[in-house]
């Protein structure tokens, strides 16, 4: 090798064990942080891959609810569109009646009406009849309703209660049954004949949520409807039914709020319709014990009759419109 060259060899053999060198040093971390690159787009793909799973089924799941939610709407309006039958509003009254005693009650109030009318008020046949009949018409009716109204408070004021034993229960560990179990054993009526019919129905093979949604045709209540449409939406969908019962009995506590509000708020227009609806009455009495005579042409005449019907329909439709502008619905 000449003189020349030999510098250039040297500092060439200087640079490679210099880049050897630096490699060695070196190539560890680099292995390294080429590890940590790696198990890095590892995770980070992982939970992109979670983050997309969690957000195909966060959108099932409002998807679903969203069906459920329709599927309840399509069904109270369907149940809003129909009436309810005889043998629903006594189911919805708790009276073991049959339609046959039903209607016996009401040709032995409508003979009842009748004698009393014609033997001890002395009016006359044709109007005996006519009362008779207005009597076998709606005393039955009028009875039934009141039953059914006070069994329907009766359950409203006493289901938030059941809610919160089933949220506790479950909060607690129990299977939503056993909740359901303890309230037909341990609440008032008629929420605990009420659970009691459910756990009938999902004894009997019907699923849970099939025999939940029976609940508001017996009782036809918000309240109820509210409840099956949260076990519907939770067995359809999942999710915490502790919480989602939990929300339910605060709003259901606060409805109860509301109505007592209300109810003291219109107090005073329903002592005054009542003083006005019962004024007519009162002076048609007060004046048969006074003057019997001067009242009897209303019972005994064919102007008399005519002037007691006319009257009897003009109050009838008064008290109908001062009812329809004392209720409110909750």
């Amino acid at each position: 090798m000449s003189s020349e060259l030999a510098p250039f060899a040297i500092a060439l053999l200087a640079f490679l064990c210099a880049g050897g060198l630096v490699f060695a040093l070196f190539s560890s971390q680099l292995a390294k942080q080429s590890e940590s690159y790696k198990r890095f787009a590892a995770v980070a793909a992982h939970d992109t891959l979670l983050d997309r799973l969690a957000s195909g089924e966060e959108t099932r799941r409002k998807k679903a609810i969203e069906v459920t939610l329709r599927e309840q709407e399509e069904k109270q309006k369907a149940k809003h569109g129909s009436k309810p039958t005889l043998a629903g509003r006594l189911r919805q009254a708790g009276l073991e009646w049959s339609r046959n005693k039903y209607y016996v009650a009401c040709a032995a109030s409508a003979a009842l009406s009748f004698l009393i009318a014609l033997g001890l008020l002395g009016i006359g046949l044709i109007p005996s009849l006519g009362f008779g009949l207005t009597a076998g018409l709606l005393l039955p009716h009028l009875y039934v309703s009141l039953k059914r109204k006070r069994r329907l408070k009766g359950f409203s004021d006493e289901f938030p209660n059941a809610v919160d034993i089933i949220v506790r229960g479950v909060k607690s560990g129990l299977p939503l049954v056993d909740c359901l179990r303890i309230i037909s054993l341990e609440s008032q009526e008629p929420v605990r004949s009420e659970f009691r019919a459910i756990l009938e129905d999902q004894t009997m093979g019907l699923p849970m949520e099939q025999a939940v949604q029976r609940l508001p045709e017996r009782i036809p209540l918000s309240e109820a409807n509210f409840f099956a449409i949260v076990i519907a939406m939770q067995s359809r969908t999942g999710g915490s039914l502790s919480e989602a019962l939990g929300n339910l009995s605060k709003v259901l506590r606060e409805r109860k709020k509301m109505q007592g509000k209300i109810k003291a708020a219109s107090s005073e227009a329903k002592s005054s319709a009542a003083i006005i609806g019962s004024l007519p009455i009162l002076v048609i009495l007060l004046i048969y014990l006074t003057s019997p005579d001067y009242i009897a042409l209303l019972f005994t005449t064919s102007a008399g009759n005519l002037v007691l019907g006319a009257g009897a329909f003009w109050m009838l439709m008064g008290i109908l419109v001062m009812r329809k502008m004392i209720n409110f619905d909750f």
